[in-house]
């Protein structure tokens, strides 16, 4: 029968964990002709969700948990783990229950239609409109810059065919956008929408710093725009400098004793330099510090355990070799 492997990617999701194994395992109860895993990937939480998922694991064989040894960050975490499951398809799916699992058959009848990938894409969400509105016009900003197709209000949440898990595994990428590394890889794409709920139990662990991590990751991984922009915005710059120069000049050779340039427009212009040169200034430097990321090539996590798997770790690409645990105890 194909196998499925669930992925989800937890920290702190106590009160989630328990209520999402449930609804997960009344899913695949009405998909008899499938067998599933469910991997947890912990990212060195602090409450009591690793006891949960240990209790889990023990009754049942199907849950298979990866502990990290740290916080490893929203995005490497999840990345691994997808590179860890063992399925003829895997699906990525949060812990905090804002992906419904209830879904699960409609992506299985999609890649049962031949799809490699299928996206879940929030239509709607349940949460401020202004918050939602932010979003929408950054996912219709990176679309219009970006060299390649992406897909709007797409979170990551979605069903992955094992063709796909193989070619991500092979990706030698220590910090990955994973929504728009799966829109270069190139496979046709079936599209499913949905309300995204709000979330019930437990804190969002989404911040100022990771959004804006996230969101200046997906424009420099996918676009050269910006420092295009610097470079256009030189020349601008430079042109109407020359030409308001020239301007002052006319009209102080027309009228030396009237006319005075005044300490006002040198004080604009100094501010409005330097806020164009601190501005593009940071943008060279997230470009800068992206190639830092790739040249330093450290590995996306380091486990502190897994239980219930019955292969070693199998990604080669991020520092670990083939046949061996990527365990505390190996490092």
């Amino acid at each position: 029968m194909p196998h499925i492997a669930v992925v989800t990617p937890c920290y702190n999701e106590e009160g989630n964990v328990i209520e999402l194994y449930n609804r997960i395992g009344n899913v695949f109860k009405t998909l008899p002709g499938y067998t599933y895993d469910h991997v947890y990937i912990d990212n060195c939480s602090t409450d009591g969700t690793v006891k949960l998922l240990r209790e889990l694991a023990a009754r049942d064989r199907r849950v298979k948990v990866i502990c990290n040894v740290r916080n490893f960050g929203h995005i490497r975490s999840p990345m691994y783990g997808i590179t860890q499951a063992q399925g003829d398809a895997t699906i990525l799916m949060v812990s905090d229950l804002q992906d419904p699992p209830e879904m699960i058959p409609d992506l299985i009848k999609k890649w049962e239609e031949g799809f490699k990938v299928v996206a879940c894409v929030k239509e709607e969400a349940e949460e401020s409109p202004l918050f939602f509105a932010v979003r929408k016009a950054y996912y219709n900003l990176v679309s219009r810059i970006a060299e390649i197709k992406l897909i709007k209000n797409f979170t990551g949440f979605g069903l992955y065919d094992k063709q796909v898990i193989d070619i991500i595994r092979g990706i030698d990428d220590p910090y990955p956008y994973f929504r728009g590394l799966i829109c270069d890889i190139g496979f046709e794409t079936a599209i499913l929408k949905y309300k995204q709920p709000l979330r019930k139990r437990g804190f969002t662990k989404n911040n100022f710093y990771t959004l804006y991590d996230m969101a200046m990751l997906g424009i420099i991984n996918h676009s050269r725009l910006p420092l295009r922009m610097a470079t256009i915005s030189g020349f601008i710059i430079s042109a109407f400098s020359i030409f308001i120069a020239v301007g002052y000049l006319i009209a102080k050779l027309i009228a030396w004793q009237s006319f005075t340039i005044g300490v006002i427009p040198l004080v604009v212009g100094v501010f409005f330099l330097g806020g164009i040169n601190l501005f593009f200034t940071g943008i060279i430097g997230e470009y800068v510090g992206t190639i830092l990321t790739q040249v330093q090539k450290r590995p996306l996590v380091i486990e502190r355990e897994r239980i219930n798997f019955d292969v070693p770790a199998t990604s080669t690409a991020f520092g670990l070799k083939p046949g061996r645990i990527s365990s505390i105890e190996e490092f």
